[in-house]
């Protein structure tokens, strides 16, 4: 009788985990999901988090994950923020590594990066973070095959924006949305404080206005609900919002004037949601008109904070609705580091699961509801992914918020800055 054929002994796996770029409502909730996952399926297996996103991997900042941390791991769920902490680091743009001290003279930080994770002998690694993050990903572990080193890196995507192509829905943005809403339900009562006042909701979002429009949308759903006593000039028309400006729509600002001087003159206080790239490309037109350059990050992207879109667009109306007050609040920092709320917890363990599964498999990608694979969640491939994918404005529920509001729906234009 034949012997049976031995079993191959089974891969040992080294996973590393790493977060990258601005905060999101799922970062630490992430973190926690895969740490769980993996303790359940490979129990033995060593985990770390590289502190800072890239910069801990140039560096060689890590933390391991103890067996208490295992023990806890979904105690992050709870928590927003990143427990393991982010940073904008691009391994591509030498220039600003060099400047940063990240790496030296003559040094390759693809080279850098790779050389750690070798020393650290990861065969798993999951980044989570945007598509500057996971396409970062991408060209490292592009440039591990090419050195005959076989890592698999599967991102999930974090953007508060929801643009990330071909990804129906990305991880956090849900939250923000409702955060953003809870935030303004206070901001609104600003409008008290002075007559003709002009109250401006700055939302983020560099090229994509989803964020601005679901915030929007869930602070009116949510006032919807609320009772009102209209002789006191509170009534919902009063708390209501009266504009909703996104990247995607051209603003037609004479028509806009007259119509909100009109909504001003009604009920004494106009209130606009903004998302902050609306104007950009207007404002960087201003501004190299006196001679001046707008301040960029490592990827090139104009920095949004050092141009006070909302400031900018406030002057600009201020005058023609006849204001006597204007004040312009900002919900972006209270959304985006908020704790994931139930629908994007949901979501958040969902792509986990697919994440360690498809990072077992040894299958890199960014994992998602593949639009162009009829919804499928799975783990798609680096070079499809893209950022700065526009909001739908044809859907229904935009189209109706604006007949709601008595916003005529202007004509759509393609954005990016």
């Amino acid at each position: 009788m034949a012997k049976a054929a031995q079993k191959s002994p089974a891969k040992k796996h080294k996973i590393a985990l790493l977060t990258a770029g601005g905060l999101a409502p799922c970062l630490s909730a992430a973190v926690g999901y895969l740490i769980a996952d993996y303790s359940k399926r490979l129990p033995k297996a060593e985990i770390i988090g590289y502190r800072n996103g890239y910069m801990g991997l140039l560096k060689g900042w890590s933390i391991k994950v103890t067996a208490r941390t295992r023990k806890d791991a979904l105690v992050l769920t709870q928590h927003g923020g990143s427990p393991i902490g982010n940073s904008r680091v691009k391994l591509t743009n030498v220039k600003d590594c060099i400047k940063r001290g990240l790496v030296q003279e003559g040094q390759d930080p693809l080279h850098v990066a790779a050389e750690q994770l070798v020393k650290d002998g990861i065969t798993i690694l999951h980044t989570i973070g945007g598509d500057d993050t996971n396409t970062t990903a991408a060209d490292l572990a592009a440039y591990l095959a090419q050195n005959n080193y076989n890592l698999t890196v599967v991102g999930l995507p974090k953007t508060i924006d929801n643009d990330v192509v071909p990804i129906r829905q990305t991880l956090g943005a849900v939250t923000a949305a409702e955060q953003g809403a809870i935030f303004f339900e206070n901001a609104i009562n600003e409008q008290s404080t002075n007559p003709r006042m002009l109250l401006i909701h700055e939302v983020m979002g560099r090229n994509c206005g989803w964020l601005t429009a679901a915030t929007a949308n869930a602070y009116r759903t949510r006032l919807k609900k609320m009772k009102f006593v209209p002789e006191f000039n509170l009534s919902m028309a009063h708390k209501d919002v009266d504009a909703v400006y996104v990247p995607e729509v051209a603003i037609d600002l004479e028509a806009e004037a007259k119509r909100l001087v009109a909504r001003m003159d009604e009920k004494d206080c106009v209130t606009i949601f903004l998302s902050e790239g609306a104007g950009i490309e207007d404002i960087v037109a201003e501004m190299r008109a006196r001679g001046e350059e707008p301040e960029r990050d490592a990827f090139g992207h104009v920095k949004i904070d050092k141009i006070n879109p909302g400031a900018w667009f406030a002057k600009r109306f201020a005058d023609m609705v006849k204001a006597e007050k204007v004040l312009v609040q900002k919900s972006g920092y209270m959304a985006r580091s908020a704790c994931a709320n139930r629908q994007d917890l949901a979501l958040i363990k969902t792509m986990c699961a697919m994440g360690v599964k498809s990072a077992l498999a040894g299958v890199s990608g960014v994992i998602g509801h593949d639009e162009g694979k009829k919804g499928e969640l799975r783990a798609i491939e680096f070079p499809r992914i893209k950022g700065g994918k526009h909001f739908d404005v044809s859907q229904k529920w935009f189209g109706q918020m604006l007949k709601e509001i008595g916003q005529p729906m202007g004509k759509a234009q393609k954005t990016g800055h």
